[in-house]
């Protein structure tokens, strides 16, 4: 059986943890995640733990960034599930603090991304998100003071903002975007995917087939606005609420009208049953 990672649940407990494997001279990656792990998840400890002497693996789901009418409350939580998983990927340390260590008495500081935070996509149906990823995961880095951070490309918009955020305020860190994992089918690995029912699972993968395709039309030449209208009406058709399907620049998430605008980026977000899925796809 793999060694089981030591778990911490205070600041001072992971920077002592932290500073055994700094004086080791190793480097220190940080897997920030809200638990409930997946194949997903586990890629990003595989690569962190390919890249670094350290593998610190958070598990806090942060209540700052759902809205009352979210689901914070019935969240999957698996934590035993999880540390076994993250003993099996060779995790060195799972940071898990309580929301009263993260959140104490008297908190009253809080990160407001602008750019890619703004760019009218995530943030346009949960204007509450950005803030309170971004103040989280500052304090994130602050606490494990990382080398290295690795996040999945499948949450795209909260990538850019957390590199925009690192980069603005001159961490000292590097920022690592690794490729989604799918299911065979296509569909996009997330923890809300338990959420779906059999009929609904079954349509869940009409949004990759629809990244897929779109992406593709456009790389032969087609208008970007011509292939955007063919896929919304696909998604509708399929059963679902769409929220948007966009193309963006890969970088800043600006509009893009023609791919000499510069490297494009399709994201799409849309709701079946209570379910809501996003997914994206580079050009």
């Amino acid at each position: 059986m793999a060694n089981r990672p030591a778990v911490v649940r205070t600041v001072p407990a992971l920077r002592k943890a932290v500073e055994l494997h700094r004086k080791r001279r190793h480097t220190v990656a940080l897997v920030p995640t809200m638990g409930a792990l997946h194949a997903g998840h586990l890629a990003l400890v595989r690569e962190a733990r390919r890249r670094a002497g350290c593998v610190v693996v958070s598990i806090f789901v942060n209540p700052t960034q759902f809205a009352p009418t979210e689901d914070f409350a019935s969240y999957p939580r698996t934590f035993k599930e999880d540390i076994a998983a993250l003993a099996a990927a060779k995790a060195d340390l799972v940071w898990a603090p309580t929301a009263a260590v993260m959140y104490p008495d008297g908190f009253a500081t809080r990160i407001e991304p602008q750019g890619a935070a703004l760019a009218g996509l995530e943030d346009r149906f949960r204007p509450h998100f950005f803030g309170g990823v971004a103040t989280v995961v500052a304090k994130l880095f602050t606490q494990a003071a990382p080398d290295i951070a690795l996040f999945g490309e499948k949450d795209y918009q909260q990538l850019c903002v957390v590199r925009q955020m690192a980069k603005d305020l001159d961490l000292p860190l590097r920022i690592v975007g690794v490729r989604t994992v799918r299911e065979r089918d296509g569909l996009a690995l997330s923890s809300r995917n338990a959420y779906l029912s059999a009929a609904e699972r079954s349509v869940a993968p009409v949004l990759f087939r629809v990244l897929k395709a779109s992406a593709e039309r456009i790389r032969k030449g087609e208008p970007i606005g011509h292939v955007l209208d063919v896929g919304r009406r696909e998604i509708v058709v399929a059963g679902f609420a769409l929220d948007y399907l966009e193309a963006r620049h890969a970088s800043t998430l600006a509009p893009i009208a023609a791919r000499s605008d510069g490297p494009i980026r399709l994201l799409v977000a849309a709701k079946i049953g209570r379910t809501r899925l996003i997914d994206n796809i580079a050009v």
